[in-house]
């Protein structure tokens, strides 16, 4: 299965291209849980472990070429009235991308465990300790050693072969490939846990700007309130004021006529 980068774009068709790799990585996923449930059938064959890695290598590059077009959706510059409706593009695509990823991380470590195990049956089987020629040596050696006292049928089923030796090896390089491509998959995880933590200060900034509005409506208020006590008290004493002018008016007044007459 060949292998082709893409080639960034405008943000529909990187959009595009995104969910495209997703429906990829879904897809090998649920095929690579199918070769899984082949291993240990009369359907295992060399050919189909090759093809299991194979399949699983493209989907690691699927994956680390979705990570980075993710980063650069991300960073595209956008007007007020498309950063929104980006934004939920975005939200949408990162929880895709992390539902396929999970579920293929999951089928990677199942395929890893059962390159284990596979190992570990070849070498009970041929009493070998580890993978290595030298291991092998001490091996035929010890099986030379009781070919003196046990019949020769014993020794035979005992020794190891060159071809349980070369599978070995090429099982357990299988393995440490696995391995570093689970690695990369923690590592994608890593970058859209960074995403989504981005995502969560820009809605912290949002909250905080939302209390910060409610404190300045509820000082606002507050103020209203104390302008509109101090309005009464001053129409109060302002009508007082009026009141005893006025009185004192009257008074004068008949003061004055009383004076006159």
């Amino acid at each position: 299965m060949a292998y082709t980068p893409a080639i960034g774009g405008e943000p529909s068709q990187l959009a595009q291209r995104i969910s495209s790799n997703i429906q990829k990585i879904t897809q090998c996923s649920a095929e690579i849980q199918r070769t899984l449930n082949q291993l240990g059938t009369p359907q295992d064959s060399h050919e189909l472990r090759q093809q299991l890695q194979q399949k699983q290598q493209y989907t690691n590059q699927l994956a680390k070429e979705t990570d980075k077009y993710i980063k650069e959706f991300g960073s595209l510059p956008t007007t007020p009235s498309e950063q929104r409706q980006r934004k939920i593009q975005k939200d949408r695509l990162v929880a895709q991308f992390t539902t396929s990823l999970t579920n293929f991380q999951k089928v990677q470590r199942q395929a890893a465990e059962r390159e284990r195990e596979f190992v570990a049956r070849v070498r009970a089987s041929s009493r070998v300790s580890g993978g290595f020629p030298e291991d092998v040596s001490k091996e035929r050696n010890l099986v030379s050693w009781e070919s003196q006292t046990q019949p020769q049928v014993q020794v035979q089923n005992e020794e190891i072969t060159e071809a349980d030796l070369h599978l070995i090896q090429e099982r357990e390089s299988s393995i440490r490939q696995l391995e570093a491509d689970i690695m990369d998959i923690n590592e994608i995880f890593k970058d859209l846990g960074m995403m989504i933590h981005e995502q969560g200060d820009v809605i912290d900034s949002i909250e905080a700007n939302v209390e910060n509005a409610e404190v300045h409506v509820q000082q606002a208020n507050q103020q209203l309130s104390r302008a509109a006590n101090y309005q009464r008290k001053s129409r109060k004493t302002l009508c007082i004021i009026i009141f005893i002018l006025v009185i004192g008016l009257v008074i004068i007044g008949f003061i004055i006529w009383e004076i006159k007459g």
